[in-house]
């Protein structure tokens, strides 16, 4: 099993497509095989968060305001190819695809596959 790690740099003021965008991409991961562990995104008005600061003083910051971050994980290498294959064909993705290009909700990201560290 391994994870994708995808970090997004959110437009600003996208936000409210970025959160469509990431319905639509949950959707489409899990009807081709995947597990999505969820989208998370800054919070917005009305969110009560902690203080960002924590254990380790002179080593922790604050982030950045305009990240999102998704997680989702396929049980193989060959789930995953069979994942891209069939998403590319899927209609879904094709109208999601679309909606982006016509209103981009991120500017950049970066993509991480990583494995899992249990007890």
């Amino acid at each position: 099993m391994f994870t994708c790690f995808i970090r997004y740099e959110i437009a600003p003021g996208r936000r409210a497509e970025f959160l469509d965008y990431a319905r639509a991409w949950i959707a489409l991961i899990r009807k081709h095989g995947g597990t999505h562990h969820g989208y998370f995104v800054p919070g917005g008005e009305g969110d009560a968060l902690p203080d960002a600061s924590f254990s380790f003083p002179g080593l922790g910051r604050e982030g950045p305001p305009d990240i999102g971050v998704a997680l989702f994980s396929f049980p193989s290498i060959a789930a995953y190819e069979n994942y891209r294959r069939e998403v590319a064909e899927d209609e879904g993705c094709k109208a999601a695809t679309a909606r982006f290009n016509a209103a981009p909700c991120f500017t950049g990201y970066e993509r991480s596959f990583l494995v899992p560290v249990f007890e």
